[in-house]
């Protein structure tokens, strides 16, 4: 059987023939027809007030630190073990990362632990909602409610994901997406940001064009564009747009494929963790999960390297995840640490993700469980 990669991304047949309309319209730049259906599936999808195509997930995160004003010295509570764009939008404009430990079940933050990390200078949560599993969301607005703070979903990996009926991205006062090559829906590099709050949209548009009122003046509101605010060219261009759409389109499909291929891993891997082998994913009741990743947590006796030397000489592309970032030398640089982070550094140690895609087989996933199997016999 040939070597089993850890991703291979996804098409579903129409993005180069979206991409070729996109030309013949004459529109390539940002926010052509493309960019405006995203939008509109987008904000249906999460019920959102607005949505806003990026060119990254890390842009959109960037643009609520801007929306947020975040000035130097202010606190945003988040998890340590999340990708780096979560702690770097903040750190940009002077805020510092308060870096919280995770739960032991789901690896999301920990939402018992966010209120006595809060002080004078917090301004914000940025809950993580790890794999495509929700952050207990109801507890964390309640939280930010009573403290007067802002709530930045980051759901990178959230996309058609939901929390108790609602999607994830659309519950927090703003939301923040992915569709990087590895994610669900993809479109190689891009974002989308979610604005929940209506009071922040024009200011979301103004910050996306560069800080002008551009949008405004081509809905035909006012009679010319200006420089109102700060900003930057945060819009992905048509092409993109192009591509992303044909994916929206095929969105429920491609969440039924990876859904299946998530829960044949979970049964295949049940007799495994009933003999203490390993941990599986955990996912709370409340939780309607994407299927994004599929991963296991080893047990503390196993030598994680060894396994995924192993699983790669049988060509098996599994992988680690996140250094925490509290450990890392950015992290101690600008950020700091509520509590000992005793989860977060233990289970980053133990986790394996395990190669999941749309078209990968049941017998490609049969024979990573297999040589999944022999690694963790043999350490016993």
């Amino acid at each position: 059987m040939a070597k089993i990669p850890f991703n291979w991304p996804h098409m579903t047949g129409k993005e180069l023939y979206y991409i070729a309309e996109a030309h013949f319209n004459g529109s390539l730049a940002g926010d052509g027809p493309f960019t405006k259906k995203c939008h509109a599936w987008l904000k249906k999808r999460a019920a959102s007030s607005h949505a806003l195509l990026t060119h990254s997930c890390t842009a959109a995160l960037e643009m609520a630190a801007l929306l947020l004003d975040i000035k130097p010295g202010d606190e945003i509570i988040m998890p340590s073990y999340t990708f780096v764009s979560t702690a770097n939008a903040f750190v940009l404009r002077g805020g510092v990362p308060v870096f919280v430990d995770v739960r032991e079940d789901t690896l999301n933050l920990d939402e018992t632990l966010i209120e006595s990390a809060i002080t004078s200078r917090t301004r914000a949560i940025v809950p993580v909602h790890y794999a495509g599993i929700a952050c207990e969301m109801d507890s964390i607005m309640e939280i930010a409610a009573k403290h007067d703070l802002r709530v930045v979903e980051d759901a990178a990996q959230g996309v058609t994901a939901s929390y108790k009926g609602r999607a994830l991205g659309g519950i927090g006062h703003l939301g923040a997406y992915s569709f990087h090559e590895t994610k669900n829906v993809i479109s190689g590099e891009g974002g989308a940001l979610l604005v929940n709050d209506p009071g922040l949209a024009l200011r979301a548009e103004i910050i996306r064009e560069k800080g002008t009122d551009r949008s405004r003046f081509f809905r035909g509101e006012v009679d010319k564009y200006t420089w109102q605010d700060v900003g930057s060219s945060f819009l992905p261009g048509e092409l993109i747009a192009a591509f992303l759409w044909a994916q929206l389109e095929d969105a429920e499909a491609i969440l039924a494929q990876r859904l299946e291929s998530w829960q044949f891993y979970h049964t295949l891997l049940e007799p495994l963790e009933e003999k203490g082998l390993l941990r599986r994913p955990v996912v709370p009741d409340d939780c309607q999960h994407n299927g994004h990743l599929y991963y296991v947590l080893l047990p503390e006796s196993a030598n994680r390297e060894s396994v995924l030397a192993e699983l790669k000489r049988q060509e098996v592309n599994a992988v680690f995840h996140y250094i925490p970032l509290h450990s890392s030398p950015a992290g101690r640089r600008y950020g700091r640490a509520h509590g000992a982070l005793e989860v977060t550094d233990r289970q980053s140690n133990r986790l394996v993700r395990l190669p999941l895609w749309i078209g990968l087989s049941q017998a490609q996933q049969e024979k990573v469980a297999d040589v999944l199997q022999k690694c963790l016999t043999d350490v016993r």
